[in-house]
């Protein structure tokens, strides 16, 4: 008898350790389960950005399977933004342009992008009147956010699309080639030589020039 209660004793003991495990199990499981659903964005309707973007209800499916492909939790950081970013230029560091391009994508200034901010941006570069489209561009520029670009700002994205595009760059740049662009291109801008550029001077600095404004419609008929 001492044996066989001894033998009962042994078998319960696993039986309420394996209990206790799979209640802390569903316990962690429930935890998690919340924390992703704090952690994950849900987009707003497709209707909503349909009417908000120039995006038809199909390419807006199509662009939230990719997001969520990428950025399975709703949202993008900068870290992981840079990442994604870099894959395109392999030849170059891709870094900073792709800071201030975060920064200009992330127009709350939260530190993460949504879907949202993601496909209204896109929706402009891609499809956006030419008004809309060098609005975007200035905010791009315009790195401290106070309505101005100085002409430090401008070179600072000037340089950093240089080092974005790596050994690309025909013919091979000097240290101080960006300077030297942004002088003759910051001098145009510039009309009333007070040392910064209004958003009004840049739009009419930008459609005087054919170039930029070849640039721009390169995009119209991507998507």
């Amino acid at each position: 008898m001492g044996t066989f209660s001894s033998l009962q004793t042994k078998q319960r003991r696993p039986s309420k350790d394996i209990t206790g495990w799979y209640y802390q199990y569903q316990r962690d499981k429930i935890e998690d389960e919340l924390e992703m659903t704090m952690v994950c964005h849900r987009p707003e309707g497709l209707e909503q950005l349909e009417a908000q973007t120039n995006f038809t209800k199909r390419e807006l499916q199509v662009l939230y399977r990719g997001f969520k492909n990428e950025c399975p939790s709703g949202v993008v950081n900068e870290e992981t933004f840079k990442q994604i970013y870099s894959q395109f230029f392999p030849h170059g560091d891709a870094s900073m342009y792709a800071h201030y391009l975060f920064n200009a994508f992330d127009t709350t200034q939260t530190g993460s992008v949504k879907f949202e901010d993601f496909v209204t941006a896109l929706s402009i570069l891609l499809r956006g009147t030419v008004h809309e489209k060098l609005r975007w561009t200035f905010n791009l520029y315009d790195i401290n956010k106070d309505g101005y670009i100085n002409k430090e700002e401008m070179i600072d994205i000037v340089k950093a699309i240089y080092d974005m595009m790596g050994k690309y760059t025909y013919p091979v740049l000097k240290d101080d080639t960006p300077r030297q662009h942004v002088d003759v291109f910051f001098q145009k801008m510039d009309k009333n030589k007070d040392g910064v550029v209004t958003l009004d001077e840049f739009l009419e600095s930008c459609q005087e020039d054919d170039n930029i404004m070849r640039s721009l419609q390169l995009f119209e008929n991507v998507m």
